[in-house]
């Protein structure tokens, strides 16, 4: 009886004891996560990819044998600073709002000759989306320490910041979970890493200012569509597909959100 009494009293001690470690790790975490990140920021692989996307912008390529460096981001043909952080927005000939990397394929269509159907279809990572990744890297990076400010006069911009809104706090799938339940509250948290609340301005290179960031996790480059693309799969939503409006609105209602905000893209993820 004394054994078993003494069995437990060790068995309560244990889980006491780890309890109170995972409380201090908690404390911990974003600091430690935070150190980490700047060891491994001099040497941010996400630098070999802006360099291959700086090639890419000056090299003549696809059927028409042309650069990209009359592609209009938002600020006039080949203006590259500060397009990054008011993105997504309207472009007239398009006629749609589109975001850095939607963008990008339309001037591989129209400069260069791609089918931007086809690429908008590649898995990515692969062919024309890595070069899409790569070249998103090199745009976003010529605005770091620039402030996000997202235009919101013409009417589709004001819809889609809407739709984003509403998509944000849209509850559904097997688990009910909706973008809200993980980034719509302050001082979330999963797996020991803080879940900043994307429903208002988070911080300097929280969130929307942090992407196309490098994830060390798996040696791969990510940007804002992929980023969004497996909050839906981690949802057990159906993936959405590249491009769509939805994640277009989603970028519009958070890019707008985090006015201000100072993009460091681009940043290095766990």
């Amino acid at each position: 009886m004394k054994k078993s009494v003494a069995k437990r009293l060790l068995v309560l001690s244990a889980v006491m004891s780890v309890g109170l470690t995972a409380a201090h790790a908690q404390g911990t975490a974003a600091e430690g996560i935070a150190k980490y990140r700047e060891m491994l920021a001099d040497g941010n692989p996400a630098e070999l990819f802006e360099m291959k996307g700086e090639e890419l912008w000056k090299q003549k390529r696809g059927p028409k044998n042309v650069s990209l460096e009359q592609c209009d981001l938002g600020k006039g043909p080949g203006v590259i600073a500060g397009a990054f952080v008011e993105l997504p927005r309207y472009f007239n000939d398009t006629g749609r709002v589109q975001d850095l990397e939607t963008r990008l394929i339309t001037c591989m269509e129209t400069l260069q000759g791609f089918n931007a159907a086809e690429i908008a279809k590649t898995p990515f990572g692969r062919g024309e989306m890595a070069n899409v990744t790569a070249l998103a890297t090199y745009v976003a990076t010529a605005s770091k320490g620039m402030r996000f400010n997202l235009p919101q006069a013409h009417e589709q911009e004001k819809t889609m910041f809407e739709v984003g809104k509403r998509l944000f706090f849209a509850r559904g799938g097997p688990h009910d979970f909706a973008c809200s339940s993980c980034h719509g509250v302050d001082g979330g948290r999963i797996r020991l890493q803080d879940l900043p609340n994307l429903t208002k301005n988070p911080g300097d290179g929280v969130g929307f200012a942090a992407w196309p960031a490098y994830r060390v996790s798996n040696s791969q480059m990510w940007g804002m569509q992929l980023r969004l693309n497996d909050c839906y799969r981690q949802q057990r939503f159906p993936e959405p597909k590249f491009g769509s409006d939805a994640t277009i609105a989603l970028g519009v209602y958070m890019g707008v959100n985090a006015k201000t905000a100072e993009s460091i893209v681009p940043a290095i993820k766990r």
